[in-house]
């Protein structure tokens, strides 16, 4: 079992960066991959980027992919998303999930196929 939780929200100004970090507690020992998304009220939950957390290769969303960074520290059980340049549009609920345990990570960033999950943390960017 994980439990996720994230850190690092707040308010800043457009063209600011922040670093999120989702802390993991218990074994992810099993689970192919880890995945930051985002929400806003009255839409559906995006993906933004996505770790294999064996090797640690990641891919974004096109609209971050030349923005936002995701990494890890495996040591420490700490999953990072660097945003820079931010943009009021990113304003949203930031969550860390990790995929099922015994499966392939899903192409895509298809939420329902990700069974642990943070609770989120709150990014404001203001113009």
């Amino acid at each position: 079992q994980v439990q996720l939780q994230e850190s690092g929200g707040g308010s800043v100004q457009a063209g600011g960066s922040l670093t999120l970090s989702c802390r993991a507690s218990g074994s992810s020992f099993r689970r192919a991959c880890m995945a930051w998304f985002r929400q806003v009220p009255g839409k559906e939950r995006e993906g933004v980027a996505k770790l294999y957390i064996e090797s640690g290769h990641t891919f974004r969303a096109v609209s971050v992919r030349d923005r936002f960074y995701a990494s890890q520290d495996r040591t420490k059980g700490i999953w990072y998303l660097k945003m820079n340049n931010l943009e009021p549009g990113d304003t949203a609920v930031y969550y860390c999930a990790t995929s099922a345990p015994a499966r392939e990570c899903p192409s895509g960033f298809p939420a329902g196929d990700f069974d642990s999950w943070g609770q989120g943390t709150q990014v404001t960017v203001s113009s």
